[in-house]
């Protein structure tokens, strides 16, 4: 049987180094003319990450376990190396030493990615698979964020002349924001309120307003492809964020179930 810390180190790795990959791509068309340097470094990083998944074709779920442990302490490095430079580059932002079209808060939401992956690639390593009570409240945290982060940029990259569109994106932000606010509360309230059915319906919420969310990135992506609205988005992006949404509904789903096992 397939060791299942291997098959999930592979997943994670699939998953994130594609984004990783995305966010390199990104962040050099924010980049003006004269910041060649930066754009060099990002594009440095879009060939990492393309040979370190070229590397993970070469790996499956019965590939032994120690092979994957030392791939895992490579991408590792890749992905503190990407969240380096990605608070470089949002502290020459923040600074004014340089003027972009890149966000502070998406620079910083890459970063916090990067992060998240770099961390994942460690858990993994020490062994760690099944969620705990604080992890889920924590992870649901994170994935709220983003899911915030990501309609505050749809709103703000849309023209203004889609205006019903853009009152949806703001509304999605909105509401993400209580989800945020909400999670927070839960997080000062542990370990009291690490309980199955405390967890189990802030999971249930956040799932329904990711569906929610998805539907509409989904929508936004095929007109974006169509050419049929307005916008400063990148067809990649629309569906990167997209991506990540269902990456979050799995993660529910994952969490969901762990919570249900005892049950059964």
């Amino acid at each position: 049987m397939a060791n299942p810390i291997v098959a999930r180190s592979l997943d994670e790795i699939q998953f994130w180094s594609r984004i990783m990959k995305e966010h390199a791509l990104f962040l050099s068309l924010g980049f003006t003319y004269e910041q060649q340097q930066l754009i060099a470094e990002a594009q440095q990083f879009i060939t990492v990450f393309e040979r370190i998944e070229e590397k993970l074709s070469r790996f499956s779920a019965d590939t032994d376990i120690r092979q994957v442990q030392a791939f895992n302490n490579e991408v590792y490095q890749a992905a503190v190396a990407i969240w380096s430079y990605k608070r470089k580059v949002l502290g020459l932002t923040l600074r004014c030493e340089i003027r972009t079209n890149n966000f502070p808060l998406l620079v910083d939401h890459v970063s916090r990615e990067a992060a998240y992956f770099a961390n994942r690639l460690k858990e993994l390593n020490e062994g760690k698979l099944a969620p705990e009570p604080d992890k889920i409240i924590q992870e649901n945290l994170f994935f709220l964020k983003i899911m915030a982060d990501h309609a505050k940029f749809i709103g703000h990259l849309l023209d203004p002349s889609e205006r019903k569109l853009v009152d949806q994106a703001n509304e999605f932000s909105h509401d993400f924001d209580q989800l945020v606010f909400q999670a927070v509360d839960l997080d000062s309230m542990r370990p009291q309120s690490e309980t199955v059915p405390i967890l189990d319906q802030f999971l249930d919420q956040n799932r329904v307003s990711v569906v929610s969310l998805r539907d509409f990135k989904k929508t936004a992506r095929e007109l974006i492809e169509a050419c049929r609205i307005k916008s400063n988005i990148h067809p990649l992006l629309a569906d990167h964020t997209f991506r990540e949404a269902e990456r979050f509904l799995e993660i529910i789903d994952l969490f969901d179930a762990h919570l249900t096992q005892p049950k059964q």
